[in-house]
């Protein structure tokens, strides 16, 4: 029979001499022999009940809870390899699955987006943000305005996109009303809530210039996203935000114009 002091054992285990005393002490591993000096005498049946030993407490199960396991006398070795290896894949799930919401955090946060993807589904109905400001990073990243807008995003908590959701919401159904009205897109009211859209973009993005604004307002009509949203809401929507914008930039411009002059 092979005997293994107890630092030679401790090293092939990895683990500390003064852990092996422990589970000495408390019944869980006690060695089958002792020298003629007292030392403590390790056996190859002792090693194999330690790597079951170690096995139950990587998977975070207490000392208690594995002597009653191994205590078990109808329980042999296929048994315990049964029990581990369903341990095993039911720990790799729940690890797979903490990774990928970790991943998902990491991933929305690089985004400027600091909300689970739940928290995302409750807000915005979606939980696509992130692929949408991946899509916004590849088309804008290098300007400023994006660089800005991702600094101060990235700070908000869910009570802020929340509120940034509600006034987002109150602005386009302002729109909305106004177009039902039978207002010109080009009358005050529209150009009123057209500047009210671009100061939301500045107080919480970044800071919207008319012609900035104009941009954004080209995007409206050109994208069928953008499109299809705004005139599920009411037809010719986003047709109608866009030339308001456009209105309110002349506006904004001539009244910079008479300032100056």
């Amino acid at each position: 029979m092979n005997a293994y002091k107890v630092g030679e054992v401790a090293r092939l285990a990895h683990v500390s001499v003064r852990t092996l005393h422990h589970y000495d002490g408390i019944g869980l591993l006690a060695p089958s022999a002792r020298s003629a000096a007292g030392y403590r005498l390790y056996s190859d049946s002792d090693l194999h009940r330690l790597r079951r030993v170690l096995f139950y407490r990587e998977l975070e199960f207490g000392l208690d809870e594995i002597a009653e396991i191994l205590a078990d006398a109808s329980t042999g070795t296929d048994d315990h390899l049964r029990r581990q290896h369903r341990l095993l894949r039911q720990r790799r799930a729940r690890d797979e699955a903490l990774l990928a919401a970790i991943e998902k955090e990491m991933e929305a946060r690089k985004m400027g987006i600091s909300l689970t993807p739940e928290e995302q589904f409750e807000i915005f109905g979606t939980d696509k943000v992130g692929e949408y400001a991946e899509e916004a990073r590849q088309r804008w990243g290098d300007a400023a305005a994006w660089q800005e807008s991702q600094r101060r995003s990235a700070a908000y908590t869910k009570d802020n996109w929340i509120a940034i959701k509600a006034e987002a919401d109150a602005g386009i159904n302002g729109f909305a009303e106004a177009i039902r009205s039978g207002e010109p897109a080009t009358g005050a009211v529209a150009m009123d809530l057209a500047e009210a859209h671009r100061q939301h973009i500045s107080r919480w993005f970044y800071d919207c210039d008319h012609g900035m604004h104009r941009g954004l307002a080209d995007i409206y009509v050109s994208d069928p996203r953008f499109i299809e949203a705004y005139d599920d809401i009411e037809p010719g929507l986003s047709r109608y935000v866009h030339d308001a914008i456009y209105a309110n930039a002349a506006r904004g411009q001539g009244r910079g114009q008479a300032g100056n002059g």
